[in-house]
């Protein structure tokens, strides 16, 4: 079977509109990075969040993360609460500024940061005389963490919270966005996520001032001066105006395509509804999931035997891509040594739990064949 007819398990889709804003960088010369669709770029991202927050547009999540941290002058020896269950650019920027990483287990209904592990990891951390500089939620799979428990935690022990809202652009909490919560966050514009710029992200902060120095950071903290002057250590974070060019057009689809993409979960759902042991990534009351993949969780005990690998690996035969969930950082030999608080949700999760293709270009023929791999399976 040729690449052409592989199923991704989220592969990028453009609008249209993007070729517009590139062409326009290269009629004018704007291919530096710098230039109006960054700027343009950051004020659509800003518009569509609301809350009055402030935008810097990056190389990377990765990079957003990383300047959150500096900016909240974390120093070697401190340490950062962070959710287990996720992509390991959660926690490598935690080892960047010299911090140890202190990983807490997911809650069974969201799959998002427990709450009660949480405040368990952070009593224990200061009876330790640790010094908590932040804590970081994931919004996995863009299901919204219980940001409500989760803030009023961090305010009764005022720690900051950082969101990593790199999955989850579109999805909201009682009616707030995603990545608008904490007193900084982080998107992700990577191939695989639900609007793309190739590669990028942003970092959203609450005030003005964060969000100029993140960018000031971000662009080699040049200072003030007609030479190159500099007083701080600078890093090369700056999104170009080329990619930026892609994101204004991928921000004009960005809720068509999170229909697509919820449009897609209900395919799936309607089609386990019917079969025994397998389970949905549900959205809990007053969620409202992007739904950038649909994950589900197989118990091989109703199955008849039937695993996550089972399946995984019958789609893989017919050219279907899909996915095991994050394995949690704390299983991750590099963070083996890290402390961590909490079950074993995640761990299970991980063992049980599968990302099915999601992509909002997927096809009727597409899910034809998905499903008949499913009715080999399960039927």
């Amino acid at each position: 079977m040729s690449v052409s007819t592989k199923i991704w398990l989220s592969s990028p889709h453009m609008g249209g509109g993007e070729q517009k804003y590139i062409k326009e960088a290269f009629d004018t010369n704007w291919v530096a990075p710098l230039g109006p669709n960054v700027n343009g770029f950051e004020e659509d991202i800003q518009h569509y969040l609301g809350q009055n927050v402030s935008v810097s547009a990056l190389s990377s999540g990765t990079a957003a993360l990383h300047l959150a941290f500096l900016l909240l002058g974390v120093q070697p020896g401190d340490e950062i609460i962070c959710q287990s269950m996720t992509f390991s650019a959660s926690a490598n920027p935690i080892t960047y500024v010299g911090a140890t990483p202190i990983f807490v287990d997911s809650e069974p209904d969201t799959w998002c940061i427990c709450p009660v592990a949480l405040e368990a990891a952070i009593k224990d951390r200061l009876a330790k005389g640790k010094n908590i500089k932040a804590i970081v939620p994931v919004h996995l799979y863009g299901m919204p963490a219980k940001m409500d428990l989760i803030l009023q935690i961090a305010q009764q022990y005022n720690i900051p919270v950082v969101e990593d809202a790199a999955e989850s652009l579109g999805s909201t909490y009682k009616g707030q966005q995603c990545g608008t919560f904490g007193l900084m966050s982080c998107l992700s514009f990577n191939g695989n996520k639900i609007i793309t710029t190739s590669g990028g992200g942003a970092l959203v902060a609450q005030t003005e001032a964060l969000a100029q120095k993140a960018t000031f950071l971000a662009t080699q903290a040049r200072d003030n001066a007609p030479h190159y002057q500099h007083s701080h250590i600078g890093y090369n974070y700056r999104m170009s105006n080329i990619v930026a060019g892609i994101g204004r057009g991928q921000m004009e689809v960005l809720n068509d395509w999170i229909a697509k993409r919820r449009s897609n979960f209900d395919r799936y759902s309607n089609y386990f509804s019917t079969v025994e042991g397998v389970t949905m990534h549900q959205e809990q009351p007053d969620s409202f999931s992007n739904r950038w993949l649909t994950a589900i969780v197989i118990d091989p005990a109703k199955t008849n035997g039937l695993s996550r690998e089972t399946l995984r690996e019958a789609l893989l035969t017919k050219d279907i891509e899909s996915r095991p969930l994050w394995k949690p950082m704390h299983m991750q030999p590099i963070f083996s040594q890290a402390p961590y608080y909490g079950g074993k949700v995640s761990e299970q999760l991980f063992e049980q739990g599968l990302c099915l293709p999601s992509g909002s270009n997927l096809t009727d023929a597409d899910f034809a064949r998905i499903f008949d791999v499913f009715d080999t399976c399960f039927r």
